[in-house]
């Protein structure tokens, strides 16, 4: 449904993206994380036609950004930071003439303004003036203009900033609704937001792409931690011969035990393989568990890597 081949940006003698690539299919929530400065807004722009990259292409739905942009943008929603609605205007009329705006048929209208108010959960408020509205409310009137001309791709720029923890649930829980029938980019600085609320994680850092995960796969690891007792010398060559074994760390601990670190492919479930090969080595094993991934640790060491670089 997205794709970016190659994209690059600058601003004058700063690169804002290098030869960035992604492909998102439809029915992904995808959360789009890095630190200021490093590509989100520009790869944002992009893909909502509002600049042209300096070289490579994006496209949605088949329709090229640049080439084909009314084409493209006709299958998106977007909804910019803060939700910049027309705070002097009830929210049905504003929904409203956003259906008409964006070409909604006017036998149409009706049916769009009841379905994303019912998604949005706006019932309450629909006779409101915006600006009576809490920001909670007004986010969602923000993610219902996005969505009112019922649109394939919805790119949603720090949708639960400033809101409190009741509210950011309940966006969070609107957008994992979405995200079961339409494609959805989350930029988001809050990391827990993308592991709670995201199919796949993109992590941008100094214009480049760090890490492109499904966030199941990301959940369960990439790898095993085994600690033994007494390891003899050749074990890990033993556990580096495993199938799905791509590389064992050894790290001999304070209290005697060797902990050794396992890289597996993804998706490789070698735990019971791993086990059975230390038993057969004659290692008494203290610890066999699956390595946890952590974002923030990741996010963490990229930025400093970005830092030292730069």
């Amino acid at each position: 449904m997205i794709r970016a081949e190659q994209i690059t940006h600058a601003y004058g003698a700063t690169m804002a993206l290098s030869g960035v690539s992604f492909e998102i299919p439809h029915g992904q929530v995808v959360g789009l994380v890095g630190p200021n400065g490093a590509g989100k807004t520009t790869t944002m722009k992009i893909l909502t036609g509002y600049i042209a990259p300096a070289s490579g292409s994006a496209s949605i739905g088949g329709h090229d950004l640049v080439t084909q942009r009314l084409a493209a943008q006709s299958l998106l929603g977007y909804l910019p930071e803060n939700a910049p609605v027309w705070r002097d205007m009830l929210v049905q009329d504003y929904l409203l003439l956003m259906a008409k705006l964006r070409n909604v048929p006017a036998t149409e209208r009706q049916k769009r303004f009841s379905e994303v108010v019912r998604a949005c959960d706006l019932a309450s408020v629909r006779t409101k003036p915006v600006a009576h509205l809490s920001k909670g409310f007004r986010q969602r009137v923000g993610l219902a203009q996005a969505m009112i001309h019922d649109p394939a791709v919805l790119i949603l720029d720090e949708p639960t900033s400033g809101l409190d923890p009741s509210q950011i649930m309940e966006i969070r829980e609107v957008i994992r609704r979405m995200g079961s029938h339409k494609t959805v980019i989350l930029s988001t600085h809050i990391l827990s937001e993308v592991e709670s609320t995201c199919d796949r994680a993109l992590m941008i850092v100094g214009g480049k792409i760090h890490v492109d995960e499904n966030m199941d796969t990301f959940r369960s690891g990439k790898g095993l931690r085994v600690r033994a007792l007494n390891a003899p010398a050749g074990t890990r060559a033993r556990l580096g011969a495993v199938p799905g074994v791509s590389g064992v760390e050894e790290e001999p601990q304070a209290d005697g035990s060797t902990l050794y670190r396992l890289a597996t492919a993804p998706g490789a479930d070698v735990a019971v393989a791993v086990a059975e090969a230390a038993r057969a080595a004659g290692l008494l094993l203290t610890e066999i568990t699956r390595e946890k991934h952590d974002l923030e640790e990741i996010f963490r060491s990229l930025k400093a890597e970005d830092g030292r670089a730069a």
